[in-house]
């Protein structure tokens, strides 16, 4: 006896077809972000084609003649003539000089802007007494209290930390202050909560809140500071990179000039790189957006 087996019929067929479309539609493809589709490029290339791009056109208009070594001397001309100012020592000397003044501008600066933050963003009475004060005050351009900083503290170097001091310290209230009352208030709660005191409150939960805010009137306040030390070193300077710009101002030495003025623009990013260091070492528990 043989049992004959007939095929299969339509609706056999067709629930056969809806099982293998199912499970091909189950199968799973992984999903590629569109940014590791790209070419991945090198970041320190991508960071450096700009400055390089901008160089190369420097040095094309000078060979060119559009840029004459009177208006702007060429970039082979600028690197002779800091390799002259480098063996000589004058270069290295003016760099300690005005180094020493923004530290010691930028320390009394951060004292001072962080204190009155601290009194004004802690306490109401604080804010009451100071922040009016300090806001009046960051209004006027401290370039304008240059000639009565002369007449207070006379011609020496008084004058030109007190002028850095100034600039640093504003940028740094403003932003520890903006910290300390942008804290969460049930973060507060919270804390009020466990059992913390008031200096329990304020170390572990409103000066960790206010660091990030911090951090960045820290890197306002050093833009500020090569900016406050070129002013500075107007005010009858013997020594420092200001001083090197006026004796070539007065020759009319303009590759000297921009010599001191890529040196101000290293040290400022050189000490954004620190600032930017301290704030990936001291915010690691604050996970942000780092762009794609």
């Amino acid at each position: 006896m043989s049992i004959s087996h007939a095929p299969p019929g339509p609706l056999e067929s067709d629930i056969s077809g809806i099982g293998q479309s199912s499970e091909a539609s189950l199968a799973l493809e992984p999903i590629v972000p569109t940014s590791s589709r790209r070419t991945r490029v090198p970041r320190w290339l991508r960071r450096t084609s700009g400055p390089l791009l901008l160089l190369a056109l420097w040095q094309l208009l000078s060979a060119t003649g559009v840029l004459t070594a009177d208006v702007l001397a060429s970039p082979g001309r600028i690197a002779q003539v800091a390799g002259d100012l480098l063996s000589d020592g004058s270069l290295g000397s003016a760099m300690a000089t005005s180094l020493q003044r923004v530290a010691a501008g930028l320390l009394l600066g951060t004292l001072i802007g962080t204190g009155l933050a601290l009194v004004s963003g802690l306490f109401r009475i604080g804010e009451d007494l100071v922040d009016a004060p300090v806001q009046m005050l960051r209004t006027v351009p401290f370039v304008g209290l240059i000639p009565l900083f002369i007449i207070w503290f006379g011609i020496g170097e008084a004058p030109k930390i007190a002028i850095i001091t100034l600039g640093v310290t504003f940028p740094l209230y403003l932003n520890v202050y903006a910290g300390i009352r942008g804290v969460d208030a049930q973060l507060i709660e919270a804390g009020e909560s466990l059992g913390l005191s008031r200096w329990g409150l304020v170390r572990h939960v409103v000066l960790p809140g206010a660091l990030p805010g911090a951090l960045t009137g820290l890197r306002y306040s050093l833009g500020i500071a090569w900016l406050a030390l070129v002013f500075a070193e107007q005010v009858n300077a013997d020594a420092g990179i200001g001083f090197l710009m006026v004796q070539a101002r007065d020759f009319l030495r303009t590759d000297v000039i921009v010599v001191c003025l890529i040196v101000y623009a290293f040290l400022g990013l050189l000490a954004d790189f620190i600032v930017r260091s301290l704030e990936r070492l001291l915010l690691q528990w604050r996970p942000t957006f780092t762009g794609r």
